[in-house]
């Protein structure tokens, strides 16, 4: 088995201020990576469809659960 010397319970601000084995470079700072987005790129379409489908989805469960809560007996 290897030793290492870090320590992952370490108290953080005793923490090495370079950034440790990671470096000072991955924490932020001016640099974004490639997944920022800046509000430039406009979003793609609406699929209509696709939504229509969810919602028709979600209120057919809704009405499987009212009726079967009303042939149970919780509704009253």
């Amino acid at each position: 088995m290897s030793s290492t010397s870090h320590d992952p319970h370490a108290d953080p601000t005793t923490a090495d201020p370079s950034g440790g084995e990671h470096g000072a470079g991955d924490h932020g700072g001016g640099d974004h990576d490639g997944n920022a987005h800046d509000g430039g790129e406009p979003l793609g379409p609406i699929d209509v469809s696709a939504w229509g489908a969810g919602a028709v989805g979600i209120v057919a469960g809704l009405i499987v659960a009212a009726v079967l809560a009303s042939r149970t007996g919780w509704l009253g």
